[in-house]
C-alpha cells in the first residue's frame, strides 16, 4: 500500500472542510473567526502536503463515523464486471464536487426537464450522448432500473411475455413483473453468452406454446455475473425481423476510449 494514495484522501477532505467554511459564512466574507479557522485549515492542508511529498504519516482509515475509505480503485485492480466498466472519469469527480451537494441541478431546471438544462450543460450532454450512441433522443433516468420500469410499463399488459437472459439483472424481473408482465429465460449456453438465434429459438418456442410473440425482449450487452459480452447486434436484428421492441441493457457497457462501445 502507498500511503500517498490515503494521503491524497486526507488532503482532499481538508480542502473540503475548507470549502465548508466559505458555505457557512455569509456573501460578504469571513469575519474574524472564520478567518482564524480558514487559516487554521490552510496549516493543516499543508502538513498534509509536506506528508504527501515525503510518503510519511499515518494511513487515514475512516472518513467520519467510521465510515471507511474506499481505496480499491487506487490500492488494488479492480476486476468486478461492474464496478470497472463504470468507474467515474476524473471530470465526472470534479463534476460531482462542484455540483454533488442536493439541488444544484436543479437551479436552472426552468423547462421542468433535464434536457433542457443550460447550467451545468445538461442539454449538451443529452445532445452528445445521443449522437454517441445514435438515436435521435436520449432521456436520463436515476439507475437503469427505472428506464426498465419506464419501458415495460408503457408497453406491457398483464399476461405479456418478455424475454430476458438467463444472466440478467434482477431489475430486469422486477420491471417485468410490476408491470404484469410473464418472463421467459433464453439460455446463455456453455459459454455463459447469449445469441441472436437463441433469443429466435426462445420466440420460436413462446409463440408455440401462447399463440403470440413476446412483447418485449431486454438483453444486456454486458452481463453482471461475468462481464461477458453478448449479441446485442444479432438479438437486434432478430427483432426486428419479428417486429418485436428490443430493450438494450447497456448499465455494464463502457467505451474504451478508441472508438468502440
Amino acid at each position: 500500500m502507498d500511503i500517498r494514495a490515503r494521503k491524497i484522501y486526507e488532503a482532499l477532505f481538508a480542502l473540503e472542510d475548507l470549502r465548508e467554511i466559505f458555505r457557512q459564512a455569509l456573501p460578504t466574507g469571513l469575519d474574524e473567526n472564520e478567518e482564524e479557522q480558514f487559516l487554521d485549515g490552510i496549516a493543516y492542508v499543508e502538513s498534509i502536503i509536506k506528508e504527501l511529498k515525503e510518503g510519511k504519516g499515518s494511513p487515514l482509515k475512516y472518513i467520519e463515523d467510521r465510515i471507511e475509505l474506499r481505496t480499491r480503485e487506487e490500492e488494488y485492480i479492480n476486476i468486478n464486471a461492474i464496478q470497472s466498466g463504470g468507474r467515474l472519469t476524473p471530470e465526472a469527480r470534479k463534476a460531482l464536487i462542484a455540483y454533488g451537494d442536493g439541488y444544484s441541478v436543479c437551479d436552472k431546471c426552468l423547462d421542468f426537464r433535464l434536457d433542457k438544462i443550460r447550467k451545468p450543460p445538461v442539454d449538451e450532454f443529452h445532445a452528445e450522448l445521443a449522437d454517441f450512441v445514435g438515436m435521435d433522443e436520449v432521456r436520463v433516468v436515476p439507475g437503469a432500473r427505472r428506464g426498465f420500469q419506464a419501458v415495460a410499463s408503457s408497453l406491457l399488459e398483464k399476461g405479456d411475455v418478455v424475454i430476458v437472459s438467463d444472466l440478467a439483472h434482477y431489475t430486469e424481473f422486477l420491471a417485468v413483473e410490476i408491470a404484469g408482465g410473464v418472463i421467459k429465460e433464453v439460455s446463455s449456453g456453455e459459454k455463459n453468452i447469449i445469441t441472436g438465434d437463441a433469443v429466435a429459438g426462445k420466440i420460436e418456442s413462446v409463440k408455440d406454446a401462447t399463440g403470440k410473440l413476446p412483447k418485449l425482449i431486454i438483453i444486456e450487452h454486458f452481463d453482471y455475473h461475468f462481464g461477458n459480452e453478448h449479441d446485442v447486434y444479432g438479438v437486434g436484428k432478430v427483432a426486428k425481423e419479428y417486429g418485436i421492441p428490443f430493450l438494450y441493457n447497456g448499465a455494464y457497457s463502457r467505451w474504451d476510449g478508441a472508438g468502440e462501445r
